[in-house]
């Protein structure tokens, strides 16, 4: 197969191009008084069959023992068939063997894999990174921890230290729904990553640019599954799955298989926040700042979210070094909302004063994770942003995130990130005050919903 338009496409022989066929049997002949290795394969997806030399019906079946022939020889359109072992191997370019148990040929004793199932996502602009020649997003793809602490019982010692077996497998799923919209399969493939840290935070640019992979699959290519047999040291690993070029929308499965049990889990599974929160009185306000707050404010003292709209982006106009489209007037009243004690829906010079120091927090954060210098944040940085400002979330709240403040080309300016700060300290505020027994789950009758979504 050279293009994607081979696919499906049947030989003049009737094989299937791009179909996995399954080699169900193996048999020698006599054929013309030499031996004749043939291997018997069956196509799972349909009744097309080969045609030629061996197959049902084929002249060669003619000089083969009459007793063996009707052993071998199926006539039903059932998908399966004999070739050649030799036209086996022009033919067919890969060979995968399937692994069912530990189970040595020579053993009576019987064991079985002990398998772990993550199901994940490479989502666009937020967990498809891409391969490791896309530094600054390989770190942003889905990340798992895997913890081998048993060695084998056959260790023979070939390593310096006894050593652990797992298989590795990982399948994108879906892939054949989209082959009607033009979609063809990913490239595909994993990395492993030793830890030397017992650590359960998402591995950031820096891990993979000072640490090479313990393990890998094959090159990456374009199959519903890509697999592995590996032989590891003991200790903590990181099972990095990715599609070749970053941007790329995919799901895909992930089974880890060890011979002892293996202690594993998904990186970046914690959802928890810890914003900045400044202490400010009255006494603590200088005056210069005071005057500046009644002159803003006029004679109640009070800034509305009108107001608040105007004094922001009154700021944001004199700077060059960031670029902002302006506070919408639903951002300024989500501000206030925030941060309104008393619930008059204004906010007074003690208020107004916290939100000015969490909006500098937040624009040192912003240029901080602006690593280009182009006055916006990258989808991808968004996630070094939000863990400065104090939130760990986990891969579908990136998404999420990506998807409702990011614009068509994956970047998020100023007021984009101020009001998704914003939002989630409002989020996980009205959360930790419904969660009175700290459960981490809360029950809402739909009145209580409905006031919460309208915060």
């Amino acid at each position: 197969i050279t293009t994607a338009a081979e696919i499906e496409a049947v030989t003049s022989l009737k094989l299937v191009k791009g179909h996995a066929y399954s080699v169900t049997g193996a048999e020698e002949v006599y054929y013309r008084g030499r031996p004749e290795k043939l291997v018997r394969l069956r196509n799972p997806w349909g009744e097309v069959e080969w045609t030629g030399a061996w197959s049902d019906n084929a002249p060669e079946w003619n000089y083969v023992d009459p007793k063996q022939k009707q052993a071998l020889d199926k006539q039903v359109d059932d998908g399966e068939f004999w070739m050649a072992f030799s036209d086996f191997q022009r033919q067919f370019t890969r060979l995968e063997i399937c692994n069912l148990t530990p189970d040595t040929l020579t053993s009576n004793d019987v064991n079985k894999w002990d398998l772990t199932l993550f199901n994940g996502q490479w989502r666009r602009g937020s967990t498809a990174g891409g391969c490791q020649n896309y530094q600054a997003t390989y770190w942003t793809n889905p990340q798992f921890k895997i913890r081998l602490d048993e060695p084998d019982d056959d260790h023979e010692g070939s390593l310096d230290e006894p050593c652990c077996t797992i298989l590795v497998g990982l399948m994108q799923k879906n892939r054949r729904r989209q082959k009607k919209m033009g979609e063809a399969l990913l490239s595909i493939g994993y990395s492993l990553y030793q830890l030397e840290n017992n650590t359960d935070i998402h591995a950031n640019r820096a891990f993979f640019a000072r640490n090479k992979p313990a393990a890998r699959s094959d090159p990456y290519v374009n199959l519903r599954e890509v697999s592995s047999r590996v032989k590891l040291p003991r200790g903590e690993y990181l099972i990095v799955p990715s599609t070749f070029e970053p941007y790329k929308n995919g799901e895909f499965c992930l089974r880890v298989f060890s011979e002892k049990r293996a202690k594993t889990q998904m990186i970046g599974d914690v959802v928890a926040a810890k914003p900045y929160e400044p202490h400010v009185n009255n006494k603590d306000i200088d005056d210069e700042f005071k005057t500046l707050f009644q002159k803003l404010s006029g004679e109640d003292c009070e800034v509305t979210a009108i107001e608040l709209q105007t004094i922001l982006n009154r700021v944001l106009v004199k700077r060059k070094d960031i670029k902002s489209d302006g506070f919408s007037i639903n951002t300024c009243r989500e501000m206030i909302s925030l941060l309104d004690t008393n619930g008059t829906g204004t906010l007074g010079l003690v208020e107004f004063k916290t939100l000015w120091m969490k909006i500098q927090k937040y624009l040192a954060i912003y240029k901080k994770v602006d690593s280009d210098y182009s006055g916006t944040i990258d989808s991808h940085e968004m996630r070094n942003a939000l863990r400065e400002a104090g939130f760990t979330l986990n891969d579908q709240l990136q998404h999420s995130i990506v998807i409702r403040y990011a614009c068509s080309k994956l970047t998020i300016d100023f007021d984009g990130f101020v009001a998704c700060m914003i939002r989630l300290e409002t989020l996980f505020k009205v959360f930790n005050l419904l969660d009175k027994d700290k459960s981490g789950v809360i029950q809402l009758a739909l009145t209580e919903w409905l006031c919460c979504t309208l915060v």
